[in-house]
């Protein structure tokens, strides 16, 4: 053991690897010195059992797991000894090589083995079972798990840390260093997560220059995809120039001229409607898709289903119910059309007209699907059809990933084995998701799509159920009759009246919908923690963790999600010694919590209850915390039926969600909601962010804030404006 600049220096030989992200590179592993076996932590990536290291840190001690050494930085040396060498092959850390190849390769190459993995690998195919394809292949591995220890080395002279360097080796191999440092911005449009500013720091640290066309470009770029984050699949050109010019302190016209060359050669797609509009080539590749693939199936005959009058009059007698002129409308274009859009707000009677499309469907043979955009969505579609809903990432079998575009199993070349599919929840359908599934259906297909046209569009990009509606072009019944029993709830009835634009009306007998007052925004927050911890749970019996959910317009301020979690953290869930924790972000986690997943993760690997294995958590999905594992540094999150096991990168895309988004409640339902409307932004102050809260709620609903803000919102019929080019694709088809 030695010291340099006060940290300590160790050199040994790898006996065991513990734990090792393939995402981040951590790893914890045994080191055997000459003296001692040491447990060593922290960024290793790729290192492997029999390896030679030299590790330079400080010792550290663990509560749960004891003496540690905390690496800060690491040279590797190849194994020397046959011995040594059995153990690194045996490993696996050569791809092609398991233990019995291992003991062939080392038996007769001895301590030359290395040697020959590096400069003669087709010297391998003299030992029986190894063609010479195999020995070029596993040279190619070889030299491959020792390239990147290169590339991350010159990275990191561009400040780039090790998980960055991974993605970037992963992408572009061993020209990876090269090609960064030609021209850092493409690392912003590659799918590599790492953003704009990112690139613009790692650009500034560069020897050479770097030509200022390709920073106006990655902007350019980075505008109009930062847009698809708030629902626009496209700009228009002065939007596009103007936020550029501002976003690199540039002149206007020359960011013009830079957009005009993008155009000119593709990169760009200005496209004309009832104006121009600036695309992303992926993004109008997703609504030209969906609007050629729309009107193909608009226009394949269908097979008429024949409904005869007594069966229709059966089911309504056995279900107690009688269909109005719309619902019947709906049941006759669901069995004759080869598409139909259904929209209507709450207690219209969606769900008994669906469950009679299905019925009626399912007696004639034909072969159904049920599907929703999320988790919870598929889950009450189940509950209220009586019918197995699954999402649609599930359904379509999320195979790969692109960057961060998602890859199905289900396609053209593997469609899908159905005659119907009935999407519901389609409010909350984005164009690329859209895409996939009509990508996966065969022809003769029929496309049923029920939602809430006037709840808030889609997180993604787009707004396609809005769209096809407006287009005209696909039939569409809109179900406006409140049914009586539904009109009991003020729940519904207020929904209906905020719609509308009338008054909320709230002296009830029902109790269902409540008002209670307040303009002071550090008195509302202590009432609605007074609420969810203990007025709620003692009147109603709620679990402030599955039945009550805090349901926010924005994530800022004193009423903001931000604060709120941690105000209901620390009375829900407070520390205590049997609890692990984890810090992100000043943010504690810790055994217990309710977290909600905030982006998609289709790689997350997830064990069922009933012992099967999946992979993907979906953007919105809510579970608990049920383990936390300091020494591995992974996370086991409940959500449902199922267990999810994430590592330090992938705790990035989770949050606590005792209070969560409304924009992130769409597709949920919950027993009871608590709305803090006080102390907003402007922008948020509008009819159908409200009315998209309300409608979350089933059995109860209670707003904290003041009555100006209620009617500020109920008198603002902006919608959010997205711009979108389905609409008018379909038009002019």
């Amino acid at each position: 053991m030695n010291t340099q600049d006060g940290q300590i220096i160790l050199t040994g030989t790898v006996e065991s690897i513990t734990f090792q992200s393939e995402d981040s590179g951590y790893t914890v592993l045994e080191l055997a010195t000459d003296s001692e076996l040491v447990v060593v932590v922290g960024i290793l990536p790729f290192v492997c059992a029999g390896e030679h290291l030299t590790v330079k840190g400080k010792r550290t001690y663990h509560k749960t797991y004891g003496d540690q050494f905390a690496v800060e930085s690491c040279e590797r040396q190849l194994p020397t000894t046959a011995a040594t060498i059995l153990r690194y092959l045996s490993s696996g850390a050569i791809k092609g090589i398991g233990p019995s190849t291992a003991v062939k390769i080392v038996e007769r190459f001895g301590d030359s083995t290395i040697s020959v993995l590096e400069n003669e690998p087709l010297r391998l195919s003299a030992i029986k079972g190894i063609t010479p394809a195999k020995a070029k292949t596993i040279g190619a591995a070889f030299k491959s798990q020792f390239g990147i220890r290169a590339v991350i080395i010159r990275l990191s002279e561009l400040r780039i840390t090790v998980e960055e360097a991974m993605r970037i080796y992963k992408k572009y191999g061993d020209r990876a260093a090269d090609t960064v440092s030609e021209n850092p911005y493409i690392l912003c449009n590659s799918g590599l997560r790492i953003s704009f500013e990112r690139a613009d720091e790692i650009a500034k640290t560069a020897e050479r220059g770097i030509p200022i066309k390709y920073r106006i470009k990655a902007g350019l770029t980075h505008v109009l995809s930062h847009n698809t984050q708030n629902g626009h699949t496209c700009l228009p050109p002065e939007k596009v120039v103007a936020t550029a010019a501002h976003l690199l302190d540039s002149q206007p016209d020359y960011v013009q001229s830079v957009l005009d060359e993008m155009i000119a050669d593709g990169e760009l797609f200005l496209k004309t409607f009832d104006r121009d509009f600036i695309y992303l080539p992926r993004m109008l590749a997703h609504e030209e898709y969906c609007a050629n693939r729309i009107m193909v199936m608009q226009n394949t005959p269908q097979t008429v289903i024949p409904i005869h009058k007594n069966r229709l009059i059966a089911i309504e007698e056995k279900n107690g119910i009688l269909y109005d002129a719309c619902q019947k409308e709906a049941i006759s274009d669901a069995l004759s059309k080869g598409m139909l859009a259904l929209t209507g707000g709450p207690g219209t009677g969606k769900t008994t007209t669906l469950n009679a499309i299905i019925t009626l469907l399912s007696e004639s043979g034909q072969k159904i699907l049920l599907a929703a955009p999320t988790g919870r969505a598929a889950k009450r579609m189940t509950e209220l059809t009586g019918h197995e809903a699954k999402t649609l990432h599930r359904l379509l079998e999320v195979d790969w990933m692109d960057g961060d575009a998602q890859k199905f199993a289900k396609n053209e070349k593997s469609p899908l084995e159905c005659d119907v599919i009935i999407i519901d929840e389609m409010s909350m359908m984005d164009i690329s998701l859209f895409e996939a599934v009509l990508k996966a259906l065969p022809l003769h297909c029929r496309v049923i799509m029920v939602g809430d046209v006037d709840q808030l569009p889609s997180v993604g990009a787009g707004n396609v159920f809005g769209d096809i509606i407006d287009s005209g072009v696909v039939p569409t019944v809109r179900l406006q009759t409140v049914f009586r029993q539904a009109a009991e709830s003020y729940i519904v009835s207020n929904a209906h009246r905020i719609l509308h634009g009338d008054e909320i009306i709230t002296d009830n007998k029902t109790g269902d919908f409540f008002i209670i007052r307040e303009n002071n925004p550090d008195r509302a927050a202590e009432k609605i923690t007074d609420l969810v911890t203990n007025r709620l749970p003692n009147a109603y019996n709620y679990s402030p963790k599955t039945e009550i959910q805090v349901l926010c317009p924005s994530r800022k301020r004193t009423l903001g999600t931000g604060s709120l979690n941690l105000l209901l953290q620390q009375k829900i869930n407070p520390p205590a010694k049997n609890k692990n924790e984890w810090r992100k972000n000043f943010i504690i986690y810790r055994e217990g919590d309710k977290v909600m997943q905030i982006k998609n993760d289709y790689e997350i690997e997830l064990t069922h209850d009933d012992g099967s294995d999946s992979t993907g958590i979906y953007n919105g999905d809510i579970g608990e915390i049920v383990h936390i594992s300091t020494h591995s540094e992974t996370v086991k999150v409940r959500f449902d039926d199922r267990v999810a096991v994430y590592n330090g990168a992938q705790m990035e895309n989770l949050e606590l969600a005792y209070a969560a988004t409304i924009h992130k409640s769409q597709g949920s339902e919950f027993d009871c909601v608590v709305l803090p409307l006080l102390d907003m932004p402007p922008p948020l102050c509008y009819r159908n962010l409200l009315y998209t809260a309300v409608t979350r709620a089933k059995k109860h609903l209670i707003i904290v804030g003041s009555d100006y803000v209620i009617k500020q919102m109920i008198d603002n019929n902006k919608k959010t404006n997205r711009y979108t080019g389905l609409r008018y694709m379909l038009e002019k088809i």
